[in-house]
């Protein structure tokens, strides 16, 4: 079908930058026009909800074999006024740095510049409409878009990361162009974006002065910041700046290569991308991979392949052949949910017969069974039950620290963002007041897959991605650290489960507060309202050692034999994970769909020494608590 008949879905920056690129396009016939900030743009495109994005290149690199098309970007020759790091005290003095997370381009820019000047402050990523509210003393905040445009005159310390970007390499900059996936757009699409940046150019000053009206600030300058600050070509000196990002980005372990993406019109030729035995090469030396040399290994490495370059990924990190395991037990203390998780065959509705809260008699017997075992920790999970508050959490935990020495590893996203909703309060005062009363770490429960359209269809009533991250993300802040899973299986596909890996790969490289990473399939049983898709052993292994390849800035992965059985967790090992788990004294969700497996610590150390390992007792944190043997 041509243009006219279907309209072309398009996503763009919502930014004033933007602007001249996108204003002609909003009544247009021929388009559907999304607009957002950079990293919502740059998620529609990689979950094909646009089939055209003009968003962030360093996203462009994440995703993999995407197409940049000629002539048209947003970046700047020098100073840009919109991208800057700003403070109340000099640069070298800041021990943290607030980074508005709108923006994948902008954070490996001001990542590359600090270490260009050979600082290492502590990073934190924040929503766009709090980084600059958190510039003070020794905290500073990299700022994008519209909010950065007046704040400059509003600290002492201010630099330019374009500016400086300039003075470093001598090139151009390009924050964002028109990106797309190949095979998604025809050359009249190419013309109609190239005719919509000749009009726009030639509104400048009318958009300039519609915005001074919105916002307060002067027209002029406005006017000067669309003519003189920003760029909109995109030619050889801008390629040129761009690859040298690509390059700077990967030597620093913060982008993929960018290969894959490329410069080109719709129907220009395709690039000579790496064969699958090069992509498999780099993984196991631990380069970083974009979504589509994910993509390209599930579909094209056997499971042998994989297998090999998982195992030279552990070895480099665990040369010593350790492998971990801890003693705690999974504590589910109600089955009462309000989610109706359509793969769940745990939970039971509010007012069901067989729903339960354990009391604290029986919770006190497990926890003397956990310390008389050796245990060291208690993982506490359950369903979103209405009539459990704040306050009851409070109390629990405070009881459980007074009478046992155990860590309290407590409470999955889903479960702390249900806490909060009920008592009217932020995730950051529910996890303060949780840490407080004996909250030690955080489960990585409730992921599922962390792509929205997936977890429409399989649990509409929970969490979305990004509620889900940002959970992550608060704790990490605070000190506490995580787990990350995936279960896969239900309705997603290969890039889901890719783009679900880079998800958790994004926000580890901002926090560092992940732990270690575990995936199951889906567990089904006969009831349910999803059916299995795309399980197995083979899946299994495939998936953990691609996850482990993509993941390289995990320092864990651990087999998931509660599912997949011992002797499948054994092979594993051989398949990326470095962890055993838990022994498990119970569980009931995964055990509720009829997977039932179950060791002691001595039988897992027997486990592990038979597939070739030394065995280590391990905590929360991965601090050995035994010398391995």
């Amino acid at each position: 079908m041509s243009s006219s008949e279907v309209p072309l879905r398009v996503a763009a920056v919502s930014y004033l930058n933007a602007r001249p690129l996108v204003e002609p396009l909003r009544d247009h016939p021929a388009v559907r026009l999304t607009c957002g900030l950079p990293r919502d743009v740059a998620r529609m495109l990689a979950e094909d909800e646009a089939d055209v994005a003009l968003m962030p290149v360093a996203a462009a690199a994440e995703q993999g074999d995407v197409r940049l098309l000629p002539g048209m970007a947003i970046g700047a020759r020098g100073p840009v006024r919109s991208v800057l790091l700003v403070s109340e005290r000099p640069v070298h003095e800041l021990d943290e740095v607030c980074l508005d997370l709108s923006s994948r381009t902008s954070l490996v820019l001001a990542r590359l510049i600090l270490a260009r000047y050979k600082l290492s402050p502590r990073l934190l990523g924040f929503p766009s409409s709090r980084a600059l509210a958190e510039v003070r003393g020794s905290r500073g905040a990299v700022v994008i878009g519209d909010p950065a445009l007046d704040a400059g005159a509003r600290f002492p310390c201010v630099i330019d990361l374009a500016g400086a970007w300039y003075a470093w390499t001598g090139l151009p900059f390009v924050f964002a162009a028109w990106c797309h996936r190949p095979g998604a757009l025809a050359p009249e699409h190419h013309r109609l974006l190239l005719d919509a940046k000749e009009v726009g150019l030639g509104m400048r000053r009318s958009l300039a002065e519609e915005h001074a009206r919105k916002t307060g600030r002067s027209a002029g300058e406005l006017e000067r910041y669309l003519t003189e600050h920003l760029s909109y070509a995109l030619g050889d000196d801008e390629e040129r700046g761009l690859r040298r990002f690509f390059d700077e980005g990967h030597a620093a372990g913060l982008l993929p290569r960018g290969d894959d993406v490329v410069v080109a019109a719709p129907r220009g030729p395709a690039p000579r991308g790496s064969t699958l035995d090069a992509v498999l090469a780099r993984a196991a030396e631990g380069e970083r991979l974009s979504g589509s040399d994910a993509e390209r290994l599930l579909a094209g490495a056997s499971v042998f392949e994989l297998g090999i370059a998982a195992d030279a990924s552990r070895r480099r990190r665990h040369p010593a052949g350790v492998v971990t395991y801890i003693v705690d037990r999974n504590v589910n203390y109600t089955n009462v949910c309000t989610t109706s998780c359509r793969f769940c065959a745990f939970y039971r509705p509010v007012g069901h017969a067989e729903g339960y809260v354990l009391d604290r008699e029986v919770l006190g017997r497990k926890l003397d069974e956990v310390v008389r075992a050796g245990g060291v920790q208690i993982l506490l999970q359950g369903g979103l039950n209405p009539e459990l508050g704040l306050d009851w959490y409070e109390d629990l935990f405070r009881w459980m620290k007074s009478g046992w020495p155990l860590g309290l590893h407590a409470l999955s996203p889903e479960e702390v963002l249900f806490i909060a909703r009920n008592a009217s309060l932020d995730v950051e005062r529910v996890l303060e007041r949780l840490h407080a009363a004996g909250l030690d770490s955080v489960p990585g429960g409730g992921a599922e897959i962390l792509v929205d359209r997936v977890r429409r269809r399989i649990a509409k009533a929970k969490c979305t991605s990004e509620e889900w991250l940002g959970v992550m993300r608060a704790a990490h802040h605070m000190g506490l650290r995580s787990s990350a899973t995936m279960m896969y299986g239900t309705v997603d596909t290969p890039r889901d489960r890719v783009l679900h890996l880079l998800k958790l790969r994004d926000l580890q490289d901002e926090t560092r507060g992940f732990t270690a990473f575990f995936c199951w399939d889906f567990q089904y049983e006969q009831g349910v309202r999803v059916a299995p898709k795309d399980t197995g052993t083979l899946v299994y292994l495939r998936t953990q050692a691609l996850a482990r390849l993509v993941l390289d800035n995990f320092d864990h992965v651990g087999a998931s034999w509660v599912t997949q059985g011992p002797a499948v967790g054994q092979v594993a090992l051989r398949f990326g994970a470095d962890d055993f788990g838990s022994v498990m004294f119970e569980e009931n969700v995964v055990s509720s769909a009829g997977t039932s497996f179950r060791m002691d610590a001595g039988t897992m150390e027997s486990r592990i020494h038979e597939a070739g390992f030394l065995a280590a007792r391990r905590d929360v944190r991965y601090t050995h608590l035994t010398e391995p043997a």
